[in-house]
């Protein structure tokens, strides 16, 4: 990580290497702001105040090294963050007015995506930032990791079935509490599919019927116009004088065909007249028709005008036209059937969400049997630990438990709550000595005892499925002489199945690290680059010698700080 105007450090690079790194320094020398930017890059709070005085802004840059395949690195490529040689950039600046950037993987970022990805990366465990095991829900999840798949068979199945019945519920309740809105949409579409069955109007019917109207409205005009026409192709027989068009385009095909045969022109011209006189036959014929065929009669003009108005009232309400309405008559006929079959859907959904609750109930009883039975051994394994944690007389238990719910699944006789992932209640207890009553942890525990607690979970936890990296600040509070040795030999166990970074005030703790970092001041009362080094040989054994004692140079400090170093070495844990 680079740091950068955060706090009392001006600009400082802090690397932290694989195993277990020790932090440590002189009281106020910024130590802490190691688990502070580590935080800001992990989604954490930006507080304004964490800016240095007459800087703009506090930055901190940090380099991840991610396993290859994990969910974080999915994650993080879901963001549209690139990995950089199979580790991932992050970026967090803070300005003095308080707003915040976050940059992933070279893009720009919401703070929540880094929030996202700090449970896969990192666990902090401060004594001010207790995250994780103070929730119920983040107990149980404990409980439930530490289980394994006697609990994560189970639990799927469970999900699984919750999650059908959520559906179902949600389907059901919208049945039930509609069931007068489709009543009365029911009703309007068998009123409306009922009186256009009565009218039994045809497809095009209304065009039809308003070409009749027309024309039966206009008849003697019609009759008279064809008689007219008539007479002036094919002539008035009451008028024998007459002269007509068909006499006379007769008259004229004869002419030229007496003489065609003198000229091919003239014969094309005369085949030409023939046409035009057959032409003026078939008119002739078709307008004689038309008025045999004419109906005038003003009754059919009044069923028309009757069976118009009717068809009217139906494209008034239900289509632009007859078409229109038609379709609307089968669209509405299958919605009804719908309708009309809500009842028994009703009764389907009740019948399955029945099925699923008493599923769930079982689901729930093995859910329940197996974190009891996880908790027993992890309450167990939690508080052995304790013991050599300078807690011998603390007993760790899990109090597993349910809520009556009139309306919830019956689990062990009793109907109860339930929710997403059972219908447990999870919650860690510490009774820190004997006559004391087992307490929620996050009442019953010192800082110091809290920050025990996680400890020896973590330890227990370590080997399944550990996240990457720990960070404890100041886990030693509290303690001192051979619960500090043990502190530091359980931390270094933690070690080798993860990244363990621990901010300490105890050499005893120090003495085991793989690497110590020395956060330091200069006289100007800041931390630079040079502030925040690498503890090897002979400076090693100063710094714990001036965490033993306050001396560097006191010869007992020393052979004390060497004796520390050889123990840790002895006991396997230093690289």
């Amino acid at each position: 990580m680079r740091i950068r105007s955060l706090g009392v450090i001006d600009d400082a690079v802090v690397e932290l290497s694989p195993g277990f790194t020790a932090v440590t320094g002189e009281t106020g020398a910024g130590k802490t702001m190691v688990v502070t930017s580590l935080g800001l890059l992990l989604g954490g709070r930006a507080d304004p105040a964490l800016v240095r005085i007459g800087a703009k802004a506090a930055v901190v840059e940090g380099r991840i090294a991610l396993r290859p395949g994990t969910s974080a690195v999915l994650r993080a490529e879901e963001a549209g963050a690139e990995l950089d040689d199979g580790a991932l950039l992050v970026s967090r600046t803070v300005s003095a007015e308080g707003r915040s950037r976050a940059f992933l993987g070279g893009r720009s970022v919401p703070v929540g995506v880094l929030a996202d990805l700090a449970d896969e990366l990192v666990a902090v465990h401060g004594q001010t930032d207790q995250q994780g095991l103070l929730r119920p829900a983040r107990q149980r999840e404990a409980l439930d990791r530490y289980a394994g798949d006697a609990v994560a068979g189970p639990l799927a199945k469970y999900a699984g079935a919750y999650k059908r019945l959520r559906a179902v519920a949600v389907e059901l309740e919208e049945l039930v509490t509609r069931a007068r809105e489709r009543a009365q949409e029911a009703d309007l579409l068998r009123f409306g599919l009922d009186e256009i069955a009565a009218a039994e109007p045809l497809p095009g019917e209304d065009a039809e019927l308003a070409a009749e109207a027309e024309r039966l409205g206009h008849a003697e005009a019609l009759a008279s116009a064809a008689a007219v026409a008539h007479a002036a192709l094919a002539g008035n027989p009451e008028d024998p004088e007459s002269v007509d068009a068909t006499t006379l385009v007769a008259g004229a095909h004869r002419a030229l065909d007496a003489v065609r045969s003198h000229d091919p022109a003239l014969a094309a011209l005369a085949e030409r007249i023939g046409e035009v006189a057959i032409l003026l036959g078939d008119v002739a014929g078709e307008l004689a028709g038309y008025a045999d065929d004419l109906d005038a009669d003003p009754l059919r003009l009044a069923a028309v005008e009757e069976r118009r108005a009717a068809l009217t009232a139906l494209t008034r309400k239900y289509g632009e036209d007859i078409t229109a309405v038609l379709a609307w008559a089968q669209e509405g006929a299958a919605r009804l059937t719908e309708l009309d079959g809500d009842d028994d859907r009703i009764g389907e959904l009740t019948a399955e969400r029945d099925g699923l609750r008493a599923e769930l109930s079982v689901l729930a009883q093995e859910l329940t049997d197996a974190r009891t039975e996880a908790a027993a051994r992890f309450a167990e394994a939690v508080t052995a630990e304790l013991a050599s944690l300078a807690m011998p007389h603390a007993r760790v238990s899990f109090a597993v438990g349910q809520s009556e719910d009139p309306e919830g699944v019956e689990v062990g006789g009793r109907t109860v709550a339930y929710g997403p992932t059972g219908a447990d209640e999870v919650e860690l207890l510490l009774a820190p000595h004997p006559g004391a009553p087992p307490r929620p942890i996050a009442k019953g525990a010192s800082g110091g005892e809290l920050s025990r607690v996680m400890l020896a979970v973590e330890v227990v936890f370590a080997g399944t499925d550990p996240v990457p990296t720990y960070l404890f600040d100041e886990v030693d509070a509290g303690v001192g002489g051979k619960a500090a040795v043990e502190i530091g030999r359980r931390l270094a166990k933690l070690a080798k199945s993860a990244q363990v970074v621990v901010v300490t005030h105890l050499p005893q703790v120090a003495a085991f690290a793989d690497r110590q970092l020395l956060v330091e001041k200069t006289n100007d009362g800041t931390v630079t680059r040079s502030g925040v080094t690498v503890l090897e040989g002979e400076d090693r054994v100063r710094e714990l010698s001036r965490m033993l004692a306050g001396q560097e140079d006191s010869e007992t400090a020393r052979a004390h700080a060497e004796e520390l170093l050889a123990t840790a070495r002895a006991d396997g844990w230093r690289r």
